[in-house]
């Protein structure tokens, strides 16, 4: 099954603090909807660009999509 993921850009000088924090909702997102998978994290782009993601099946793309509303998302390759 393929996997997408989902991903939230933050901007500027807390970028990162607040990529972080970001990732903490989606944990207790997974928690309680007991998504599939469990894989989220933070990555910093530059030192003004980071992003929080959330990998999911694709089968629950849409839903999870429609509640979470990331502000893009791409195929996931591990």
């Amino acid at each position: 099954m393929r996997q997408l993921k989902l991903i939230w850009d933050f901007r500027g000088p807390d970028a990162l603090k607040i990529a972080e924090h970001h990732v903490i909702h989606l944990k207790e997102f997974i928690a309680i909807k007991n998504t599939q998978l469990n894989i989220t994290g933070v990555e910093k782009l530059s030192d003004l660009h980071c992003i929080a993601f959330m990998v999911v099946n694709e089968s629950e793309m849409k839903p999870i999509r429609d509640a979470l509303k990331p502000h893009r998302g791409q195929v996931y390759n591990p």
